[in-house]
């Protein structure tokens, strides 16, 4: 069982300004780095068991890149054979796997406050909101996957009114439906700052793709971080939830 100390004061609030909160998001991410990687570790298991059961190769598709010549326009890799059951796949394991994107948010959170770090934290979403976490998840892969397949440009729009999502269900204790509307309210009246927080989040997270796709271990779980400095700008450095052991 939960419950939420009173606000600490340590700990920094970003600028309601894009390079602000990337900047906070930035000096979140140096200091828990580590349990970032041991994240991607653990979906890159899951991925791999799930390559291992369809036999279609994800990562195969970025190295055809290079054998292109920057002519993309017949690059058709969802007619791969083995796709579509890959990626029902993949959606179900991050669904699965979201509780641990909400543990590196709520980590990032003690280290922002100056909290000794357990390994366990890692893992939190699993005991705090777990239903609601993993519903959220859910909706939101749902409005995604439509929001790609409809030439994958209205996802970049789409995508930074969840942004607050996440943070919103682990500090708020509160149920999916009223996390979706509160992240979609707040957002819609600060679009420009959360479009280019989650545009600049989500570039540096897939940047580690250019590094043989094996960086996007060290990259990709940044934009979860950048979830969290934009809740601490918009909505203040969140109360610390503490467990009664």
């Amino acid at each position: 069982m939960s419950e939420f100390n009173e606000f600490d004061q340590q700990g920094s609030v970003p600028e309601r300004d894009t390079g602000s909160i990337i900047s906070h998001a930035f000096e979140m991410y140096k200091g828990i780095f580590l349990y970032a990687v041991v994240a991607m570790i653990i979906y890159l298991i899951g991925d791999f068991v799930i390559q291992s059961i369809t036999g279609f190769n994800s990562w195969s598709g970025f190295s055809d890149f290079k054998d292109l010549d920057g002519d993309y326009s017949q690059y058709e890799y969802w007619r791969k054979p083995g796709f579509s059951l890959y990626y029902s796949f993949s959606s179900i394991l991050g669904i699965l796997l979201s509780p641990i994107y909400v543990g590196l948010i709520y980590i990032a959170n003690k280290f922002n406050t100056k909290i000794p770090i357990e390994f366990s934290d890692l893992f939190i979403g699993y005991r705090q909101n777990f239903g609601n976490i993993l519903l959220y998840s859910l909706i939101t892969t749902i409005i995604f996957g439509i929001a790609a397949a409809m030439c994958g440009i209205p996802f970049f729009f789409v995508y930074p009114l969840f942004l607050l999502g996440y943070p919103v269900l682990l500090f708020e204790n509160s149920n999916a439906m009223d996390a979706i509307s509160k992240t979609f309210t707040i957002a819609k009246e600060n679009y420009g700052t959360f479009l280019g927080a989650g545009l600049l989040g989500g570039l540096i997270s897939i940047s580690g793709l250019v590094l043989c796709c094996i960086g996007i271990i060290v990259t990709f779980p940044f934009i979860m971080i950048v979830m969290y400095s934009t809740y601490c700008a918009y909505l203040g450095k969140p109360r610390q939830i503490m467990f009664n052991k």
